[in-house]
């Protein structure tokens, strides 16, 4: 039952969701990029991320001085599927939209991994 509680209070922030979101659209993102995209303070960000590593929704890695996060592989069906349903509705959202026309703008760093590296990282 904590687990489950765990995961949808992580889930009843809007700042965790447009985190998911952006993530979920880019496969993984530094915490950088996420400073850059949604306007907010890396203190700020890094806590959101780290409430949604705790509900097992992200994974972390460090790479030199950058953490980058994505969405835990190993998490259950029903969990995946909240998760899926959370960032399908924040999608409608314009703030999604402003979002990620920021993170477009953002520089990236150069150890981030895209979709077909994922493994190798």
């Amino acid at each position: 039952m904590e687990n489950l509680t765990n995961i949808f209070s992580a889930l009843s922030d809007p700042i965790r969701l447009r985190i998911l979101a952006l993530i979920a659209k880019e496969t993984e993102l530094c915490v950088c990029e996420l400073v850059g995209a949604l306007q907010l303070p890396q203190p700020k960000i890094s806590r959101h991320c780290k409430v949604l590593s705790e509900a097992n929704l992200l994974v972390s890695r460090r790479e030199a001085q950058w953490v980058l996060y994505s969405q835990a592989d190993d998490m259950p069906d029903w969990s995946r599927q909240a998760l899926e349903a959370a960032v399908e509705g924040i999608k409608q959202d314009a703030q999604y939209a402003e979002d990620c026309a920021r993170l477009s703008k953002v520089e990236r760093p150069p150890v981030r991994c895209d979709g077909m590296e994922k493994q190798a990282c």
